[in-house]
């Protein structure tokens, strides 16, 4: 068992002859140390560690680290936010906080239920921590996962070993503190957004906000709730006066206010452009090539998240 854990190598040669759940069990075990190499985060306050995903869809290469995931550390305990798109990253995520503490996980938050921000948590099980998600999360979680977990195997492979769904065991409706010993994060679910479940994370002693994905910067944003409750919680969000600001995808180093104004950009042309076919008796299949084609020099991985974004809105707005 020792070689099997320490090298990947070894792993390929032991799981040789092996049954099929001794099979899995061993590249479960190879997963874990193939990932046991700490994340680079950055210190974006003090005791608040953000790792930034590549802009990128989940591959074998990245093992669906792709999600801006990290920890904030407290004088009691540790909450990590978000986990990362598998077991292997997870479990690079619970070394980088070794690295940096020694003080337990005491919440894992999850700040909704896309597999590139959950399916980390199971790396981080053996710390018994309560993991928190919105109200909404686990129903959406739970209708998905089965989808989420066929296609993670496709795209990344042999690193998706590991991997499994981790429900919360404490939700939030509203908001809700948590204390980590001479911290405070206030916990605050919204309206239908991004997704109908999702969760901010904000640290009174930094004035950090963690947005996650009602933030993306340079990364298309991706509609999976509600395109007219997004341009709401924006608005929102605009009022509030935080020192730092984690997206959920891209950078930490570009203006937060300027990146939320250029998302708002982008949501309202797929809204107007949406209306616009709709009363013009576009169908949704010539919408889905036709809307937001001017925003495509903007971001990326336009062609891949665009067309979902215009059918998912011409849905919403065709009852206006």
């Amino acid at each position: 068992m020792k070689n099997v854990m320490t090298a990947g190598s070894v792993c390929h040669v032991a799981t040789r002859g092996l049954a099929a759940a001794a099979i899995w069990g061993s590249m479960w075990l190879c997963a874990y140390a193939a990932a046991a190499a700490p994340l680079t985060v950055t210190q974006v306050a003090p005791g608040i560690f953000v790792h930034v995903g590549a802009i990128a869809l989940a591959s074998p290469a990245n093992r669906g680290d792709i999600a801006n995931i990290g920890f904030i550390v407290g004088s009691r305990c540790v909450a990590v936010i978000d986990t990362g798109g598998s077991f292997a990253v997870g479990a690079a995520l619970r070394a980088t906080v070794r690295k940096h503490t020694k003080l337990p996980v005491c919440y894992v938050i999850n700040t909704h239920m896309h597999p590139d921000h959950v399916f980390g948590n199971a790396a981080f099980v053996p710390d018994h921590p309560q993991f928190v998600a919105a109200a909404n999360e686990p129903r959406a979680l739970a209708a998905r996962s089965a989808y989420y977990l066929r296609t993670l195997r496709r795209e990344i492979g042999a690193a998706a070993a590991g991997t499994a769904v981790v429900p919360p065991t404490l939700t939030v409706d509203g908001k809700r503190s948590i204390d980590l010993g001479n911290r405070t994060l206030l916990l605050r679910a919204w309206p239908p957004a991004h997704t109908d479940n999702d969760l901010t994370v904000y640290d009174g002693k930094t004035a950090t906000l963690w947005l996650s994905d009602l933030l993306f910067i340079r990364h298309i944003p991706v509609i999976d709730g509600n395109l007219s409750g997004w341009l709401a919680v924006i608005a929102e969000l605009q009022k509030l006066h935080p020192r730092h600001v984690v997206p959920g995808h891209g950078p930490l180093d570009v203006p937060w206010r300027d990146a939320l104004a250029r998302e708002a950009a982008y949501l309202t042309a797929i809204r107007d452009q949406t209306r616009r076919a709709i009363r013009n008796g576009v169908t949704l299949r010539q919408a889905a090539h036709e809307v937001g084609q001017d925003q495509r020099r903007k971001w990326a991985l336009f062609d891949d998240f665009n067309a979902r974004n215009v059918i998912t809105a011409y849905s919403e707005l065709e009852w206006e």
